[in-house]
C-alpha cells in the first residue's frame, strides 16, 4: 500500500491529506476540516465531543472512521483521525456550518482531479509545475527539478524490472547513490539543511539536483548495460553510478574553491518577486 501525504488549500486554510494508491482514494483529517467549518479554537476538542455524540446514536460513519500518521504542527508525524470523501460528505450533515456547501463542492472538485491525473500523468505534472511556482521557486530551479522527477522514474523502474523490492530496498539504493556522490546519506543530508519530514529533493539548489541527477541518470545507464539481478547487484551499480557525479563534483569544487553541497534549504531563499534566481549558487554565501 503506497500512500502519499499532501496538504490541500481550501480558501487558504490548511487541510492533511492522504492518497492510497491501493485504494485510490483521499483520506482527510477530520481536525483539520472540522477547524475550517466551525472555526473552532480547540477543533480537536470539538471532534471529540462529536465523534462521542454521534457515536452514542450509533453513527456507522464514526465508527468506520480510522487513524493515520499525519505530520503535526510541531513537525513530528502524529496520529490523527482521518475519513474518505465519502465518510466525510455525512459527517459535514451533522456540523452546522455556512461553509459546509462550498466545502462539499471543494471535496469532490479535490477527489475527481487526482482521478483525472491518474488517467492522464500530464496533469500531474502540469499541478507540480504550479504548486511549484506558487510556492516561489525559479522557472530555472523547476525546469531542473522536473527533470529529476523523469530520471528518477526511469531509475526505479529500471529496479522493478531487475527485481528490487519497492520500500526499504529503494530508500537503501537511494542512499548508496546519495553518499556515493555527496558523502552524505539521505538522513545525514536533510539534517544538514535542518530538514525534517520536507523532501530533500525540493530543498535542493540547482547544482545539486543536476549532480543527484546526473547520478541516478548514470546508475540507470549501467544497469541497463549490466542487467544486475535483484538488491544485491543494484547496490554496486548504485555506487557507480554515484561515483560518476563525485567526479563531475570533485571537478567543480576544485574550479570554483569551494564545495557545492549547500546547508540551505527551500525556506532561506524562496522569496516572493524578489526578481532574483534563489538557487544561484554563485551568489549564495557558504
Amino acid at each position: 500500500m503506497v500512500k502519499k501525504q499532501a496538504i490541500q488549500l481550501f480558501e487558504e486554510r490548511k487541510v492533511r491529506t492522504v492518497w492510497d494508491d491501493t485504494e485510490e482514494k483521499w483520506y482527510f483529517s477530520i481536525v483539520d476540516v472540522v477547524a475550517i467549518l466551525t472555526d473552532s479554537k480547540d477543533p480537536a476538542a470539538y471532534w471529540r465531543k462529536l465523534k462521542q455524540r454521534l457515536k452514542n446514536e450509533g453513527n456507522e460513519t464514526v465508527t468506520n472512521c480510522h487513524g493515520l500518521k499525519m505530520l503535526a504542527a510541531d513537525g513530528k508525524m502524529r496520529m490523527t483521525d482521518v475519513a474518505d470523501t465519502e465518510q466525510l460528505f455525512r459527517l459535514i450533515q451533522s456540523i452546522p456550518s455556512p461553509k459546509a456547501e462550498p466545502f462539499k463542492q471543494w471535496m469532490a472538485h479535490v477527489a475527481s482531479m487526482r482521478i483525472d491525473q491518474l488517467q492522464d500523468p500530464e496533469l500531474s505534472i502540469n499541478q507540480a509545475i504550479a504548486d511549484y511556482r506558487r510556492l516561489g521557486y525559479s522557472e530555472a530551479w523547476i525546469n531542473q527539478r522536473m527533470k529529476s522527477i523523469e530520471v528518477r522514474k526511469e531509475l526505479t523502474d529500471e529496479w522493478h524490472r531487475t527485481g528490487v523490492q519497492q520500500g526499504q530496498q529503494y530508500a537503501t539504493l537511494t542512499d548508496i547513490i546519495t553518499k556515493a556522490w555527496s558523502g552524505l546519506t539521505t538522513k545525514q543530508y536533510k539534517h544538514q539543511k535542518g530538514l525534517k519530514k520536507e523532501s530533500l529533493r525540493d530543498n535542493m539548489t540547482n547544482i545539486e539536483i543536476a549532480l543527484n541527477t546526473l547520478a541516478e541518470a548514470s546508475a540507470t545507464e549501467l544497469s541497463k548495460q549490466r542487467d544486475p539481478k535483484g538488491f544485491k547487484g543494484q547496490a554496486q551499480v548504485a555506487r557507480d553510478g554515484g561515483k560518476v557525479a563525485k567526479a563531475a563534483r570533485t571537478q567543480l569544487e576544485q574550479q570554483l574553491g569551494r564545495t557545492v553541497i549547500s546547508s540551505d534549504k527551500a525556506s532561506d531563499y524562496l522569496l516572493p518577486d524578489n526578481g532574483t534566481d534563489p538557487h544561484d549558487d554563485d551568489k549564495k554565501k557558504e
